[in-house]
């Protein structure tokens, strides 16, 4: 798992009105060190010139250089229009050092209205960002971006460039070098081009998807770490920027070893959503410092950002490996055919620890296709010691009685144990109007001597809007009760004025964790149990609805004094469907938990899998802790 961090600077640069040459844009920076200094090289955009008999914004490369990381200053134009082949524009630079020279390559615009042919990548050389030293036209055909690996492979310079970038689909492509001084010369591109299907990588995982390489690779134990622009939906008009990132082969980079399975960021924050060119965030540079990867991107082609990741998560993120661990026994528990009030499904499980037990209160289902709420209990977390032969908790008031054929009754438990009762929050459905949220509760005494006297159930939430996936939040805040529920496919966290949930209801809804456009929680979230108190924070697991309608896990931590307060939340999964029985059932690729233990370190998760059996699975407290990196 990982988090992507934005920082909390953002933006880092912004154009200078006073500064012609940059005064409507200054983006798509890349950074290089050099001892405790950060170099950048970014794109500036002037307001409207005329040059060359042409009305338009020209866009020169700035360079500026900072101590801390976030304070640039010595802000001067570095690199600007000279030959004709770069005369109306120098755009998105990127650099690599070689020995005591650094490599500036970037986009040269020689046409104007802007046109393929006019549109190539060029190079410039210094030694101290105080003099260039030469310019050269790279390639004869249309391309952009660039990058040249740090260090010969094989023998050989290397570089990754994107070819025929303005006639889509674009090729991305490995280049190789004897010597340095090949990268201009056209004898070698038209060699090179004349075989470019030999040379291409495959980076987008999509046929409307569209890709543009972001930084210069960077070397790791487990390969060539690639960030790029992965732009869904690119021939549509609902185009997703996103930023993703790969590994390429040490020895042979043209070989992909794994990549990352969505976007570490989409836009999302106020300067990536409006601007020049609004919703882009587009990568240009990177580079590792201490345990973290720093990601310099252009937002809205108007501002400079950085965002940063742990970059050993990030590195275990793409190669797949799992922060939970199912039980080698799942499912735990599976319909029972000669009992008619749960042969067709048992699924989505509240939990709650009491005494030195793992009660599990299960949602089942039989062939009438009600929902009533079942019981059995585990001492270790894992194994079933017993489980009851009728159901604990049955329909019993209008609001959840079926009304109509097909499904309907009490779905999908939580439980918060508070004081000296047990809060059981749930979906309650009559089959005809939106879902609500139905509280009841029982003494815990009552509870382990299974004698089952809820009290009578009351819907909490306004009638008439759907809203689930709800609990009560495990301690009062500053003397207030608080509910986590699901309003708009946002989870909210509200107050109510006490737990008589017959007079008292929720007022108001207050999002504080939505979906984000293009990731693997893009279409709803809510959350999964009620959370666990750390002295980080409050963490609380959710389940993420995609696109492709598949139910993943996420993790949230929240304030301590203010938990609407988010404090980290994961970029990735941490826990998907996997196995046939998450994959196939009533409902095709969902894990959706309902219920979490803690035990020392360890957190079990109870969840449904499938909309169909129940699983289990574990995981170490500390160790997502230590990657919300707080």
């Amino acid at each position: 798992m990982l988090v992507v961090r934005r920082s909390t600077h953002n933006p880092l640069l912004k154009p200078i009105s006073d500064h012609s040459w940059e005064s409507f844009g200054t983006f798509n920076w890349c950074p290089i060190q050099d001892k405790n200094k950060v170099h950048a090289l970014y794109r500036a955009e002037s307001e409207m010139e005329y040059v060359h008999k042409k009305e338009l914004r020209i866009s020169s490369i700035g360079y500026t250089q900072s101590e801390d990381g976030h304070h640039y200053e010595q802000r001067r134009q570095f690199i600007a229009p000279e030959y004709e082949w770069e005369q109306f524009g120098c755009e998105d630079p990127r650099v690599t050092k070689i020995e005591d020279t650094y490599y500036i390559f970037y986009t040269a615009l020689s046409v104007f209205p802007f046109a393929a042919e006019g549109i190539k990548i060029a190079v410039a050389t210094t030694k101290d960002f105080k003099k260039i030293i030469q310019k050269r036209l790279v390639t004869p055909f249309n391309a952009k971006a660039m990058v040249l690996f740090p260090e010969k492979i094989n023998g050989k310079y290397v570089a990754m460039l994107s070819a025929h970038t303005d006639k889509p689909p674009v090729i991305t492509a490995l280049a190789e070098f004897d010597n340095l001084e090949e990268m201009w010369s056209p004898t070698y591109w038209e060699k090179w081009h004349s075989e470019i299907e030999s040379h291409r990588i495959v980076l987008r995982r999509g046929e409307s998807d569209h890709v543009e390489i972001g930084s210069a690779p960077i070397k790791t134990k487990d390969g060539w770490l690639l960030i790029y622009s992965h732009i869904q939906n690119y021939f549509s008009e609902h185009k997703i920027f996103g930023i993703e990132a790969l590994l390429l082969d040490l020895k042979d980079p043209s070989k992909i070893v794994a990549r990352t399975h969505g976007p570490l960021l989409v836009p999302e924050e106020t300067y990536e959503e409006f601007g020049q060119v609004p919703n882009v965030i587009f990568p240009s540079g990177s580079f590792v410092a201490g345990k973290k990867l720093f990601i310099y991107y252009g937002a809205t082609d108007t501002t400079c950002c950085r965002a940063s990741v742990n970059l050993a998560d990030l590195l275990a993120s793409i190669k797949g490996q799992a922060v939970f661990s199912r039980s080698k026994k799942n499912p735990i528990l599976l319909p029972i055919e000669n009992h008619a009030w749960e042969n067709k499904a048992v699924f989505n499980p509240a939990a709650v620890e009491l005494k030195g037990s793992v009660h599990i209160v299960y949602r089942a289902m039989g062939s009438d296709d009600t929902s009533v709420m079942g019981y059995a209990v585990s001492k270790n977390g894992k194994d079933i010691l017993e489980r009851l032969e009728g159901p604990i908790y049955v329909p019993r008031e209008g609001f959840e009685m079926k009304s109509h054929p097909g499904n309907s009754g009490c779905e999908d438990p939580r439980i918060t144990h508070l004081e000296d009762r047990l809060f059981m929050f749930y979906t309650a459905y009559d089959g005809v109007n939106p879902p609500g949220v139905a509280a009841t509760s029982i003494a815990v005494d009552d509870f382990l001597k299974r004698k089952w006297d809820w009290t009578k159930p009351a819907i909490i939430t306004p009638l008439g809007i759907d809203n689930k996936d709800a609990c009560l939040f495990p301690e009062k805040i500053k003397q207030h009760y608080l509910v986590f529920h699901r309003a708009h496919n946002h989870i909210c966290l509200d107050p109510i004025k006490s737990a008589n949930f017959e007079l008292d209801k929720i007022e108001s809804f207050t999002p504080i964790v939505g979906p984000r456009t293009g990731m693997w929680d893009s279409q709803k979230v809510g959350i999964a149990a009620p959370p666990i108190k750390t002295k980080e924070g409050w963490l609380l697991f959710y389940h993420g609805v995609s696109d492709t309608s598949t139910y993943r896990v996420g993790a949230i931590l929240l304030a301590l004094k203010d938990p609407a307060i988010v404090l980290a939340r994961t970029t990735d999964p941490i826990f998907e469907p996997v196995t046939d029985y998450e994959n196939i059932g009533q409902v095709s690729r969902v894990v959706f938990p309902c219920g979490v233990v803690n035990q020392g370190d360890k957190i079990f998760m109870y969840y449904g899998g499938g909309d169909s059996v129940v699983g289990v699975a574990t995981a170490s407290i500390e160790e997502i802790l230590e990657a919300m990196d707080v």
